[in-house]
């Protein structure tokens, strides 16, 4: 038998992925690896990365953290273009994909552009961005968890929760 994630968590940039993902690891007692972070550790700052080698290279390379990141067990948390390679996609459908949602309003606080090299725009770039990634996100998504007016432990409460009923933990 394959080793697979217990979750993975999707969703636009600002969104909270990451913490979400980080506090499910505390909750659930287990390793969670984000590949962003993973991309950061091997080719530096994405900003970095993308004025160095474009936005090309950075996919390839974030390509490659996913395909790694998949085949861990715990919690995988996605940068929030991961989802539109195909490649990527067909992964997804064979695992529990937690969508982490927010409105352009709550999410407008969180925006910080210098981190962010494809939202230099600010919220219009953001809701642009969200647009044309939203068929992605709803595809490869097992469940949607709204985090616009709630903190991030109360959203990582309810996915460990939905996380634990449907693994039968």
């Amino acid at each position: 038998m394959s080793v697979k994630p217990l979750v993975v968590v999707v969703g636009p940039p600002a969104a909270g992925k990451t913490r979400v993902a980080k506090g499910l690891g505390r909750i659930l007692g287990v390793d969670v690896v984000d590949t962003d972070t993973e991309v950061v550790k091997r080719w530096g700052p994405i900003p970095d990365l993308f004025a160095s080698h474009g936005e090309a290279f950075f996919r390839t390379q974030e390509r490659e953290a996913v395909a790694e990141a998949l085949a861990t067990s715990g919690v995988v948390a996605l940068g929030g273009g991961a989802v539109v390679d195909a490649t990527t996609q067909a992964d997804l459908m064979s695992h529990r994909v937690a969508l982490i949602s927010i409105t352009a309003d709550a999410v407008a606080p969180r925006l910080d552009n210098d981190k962010r090299p494809l939202l230099r725009g600010g919220l219009e770039a953001w809701k642009e961005l969200v647009a044309k990634r939203h068929e992605f996100y709803q595809a490869v998504a097992t469940r949607e968890f709204d985090a616009s007016h709630r903190s991030i432990d109360d959203v990582a409460d309810e996915v460990a929760a939905w996380v634990r009923k449907d693994a039968g933990l």
